[in-house]
C-alpha cells in the first residue's frame, strides 16, 4: 500500500510504538489523527510533532468512541487506515488474591475494543477506494509470558479474529493486516509488564516503526518484527524456554 495520501487513525497514538508509528507516517505525508485517554498525553505528543491530530478517546468506553466515530465522520470523512494499537499489560499470578484486578479492563481495552471500533468504522472505510485495518497483537500471542497470561490471550485472540476479519472482507477494498511487534522499550504496564521483558534485548519505538512501515509498504499481510518473527514460527515450542524461572 501506498504510505502517503492517507487519513490515518492509530489509537494508543500518544505514546510507545504508536507514536513513533504516528510520527513516522505524518513525515511521509499522511494526516495522522492519535486517540488516547489522557489529554496531556496527547499533547505532549503534538508538541513534538505539531502536525499530527489528536483526540481524548477511550476506546473501551462506548460513549467515548461513539464521539470519536461521530467526530471522524463529520470531520474526516475520507479516513482509510485504521491502527489498532492501544494496548496494556499487567502482571498477574492466579495463586495470589489480586489475580483477577483489572482484568476486565485489559480484555476490553486489548481485545473488545479494537472489535468493537472495527465493527463501527468499517462503513466509512468501505467507502474509500482502498483501506487499510492494522491490528496490533504482539509476539507473545504465540508463545506467551506466564506472569502476563491474559494478556497474552487477549494477543492470541486478536490474531484468531484478524484471521477471521481478514478472510470476510477479502473481496471488499479493506486490506486487513496484523502486526505484531517483539520486546519495544517502551512506558506498557508501567512497571507490571512481564519479568521476561528484563531479559531480552528491547528494540527502540523507532526502529520497531521503520522496521514496521517497510514490511507494510510492500503489502504483507502478516507483519512478524524482530523476535516476533521467531516466536511466530516455533510457537509453544518456546514456552519453556521463555518461562524458565
Amino acid at each position: 500500500m501506498n504510505l502517503t495520501g492517507n487519513t490515518v487513525l492509530i489509537t494508543g497514538g500518544a505514546s510507545g510504538i504508536g507514536f513513533a508509528l504516528a510520527r513516522q507516517l505524518s513525515d511521509r505525508g499522511n494526516r495522522v489523527i492519535i486517540c488516547g485517554r489522557s489529554e496531556e498525553s496527547l499533547e505532549k505528543a503534538k508538541a513534538q510533532a505539531p502536525a499530527l491530530l489528536t483526540r481524548v478517546c477511550d476506546v473501551a468506553d462506548p460513549t467515548s468512541r461513539h464521539a470519536l466515530l461521530v467526530w471522524l465522520k463529520t470531520g474526516h470523512p475520507g479516513l482509510n487506515v485504521v491502527i489498532n494499537n492501544a494496548g496494556v499489560q499487567y502482571r498477574r499470578s492466579f495463586t495470589d488474591a489480586t489475580a483477577l484486578q483489572d482484568l476486565d479492563q485489559e480484555v476490553s481495552i486489548n481485545f473488545t475494543a479494537p472489535i468493537h471500533l472495527i465493527g463501527e468504522v468499517l462503513p466509512l472505510l468501505m467507502q474509500q477506494p482502498q483501506a487499510l485495518i492494522v491490528n496490533v497483537s504482539s509476539g507473545l500471542a504465540f508463545s506467551p509470558m506466564a506472569d502476563v497470561p491474559v494478556y497474552c490471550a487477549t494477543k492470541a485472540a486478536i490474531h484468531s479474529f484478524t484471521l477471521s476479519l481478514r478472510h470476510q472482507l477479502r473481496a471488499t477494498g479493506v486490506r486487513v493486516v496484523e502486526l505484531a511487534p517483539p520486546i519495544v522499550d517502551t512506558g506498557l504496564g508501567s512497571g507490571t509488564r512481564s519479568e521476561g521483558t528484563a531479559r531480552q534485548q528491547m528494540m527502540s519505538p523507532e526502529d520497531f516503526a521503520t522496521e514496521a512501515l517497510a514490511q507494510l509498504e510492500s503489502d504483507q499481510v502478516e507483519i512478524m518484527v524482530g523476535m516476533a518473527a521467531n516466536t511466530r514460527k516455533l510457537g509453544e515450542a518456546l514456552f519453556d524456554r521463555m518461562n524458565t524461572r
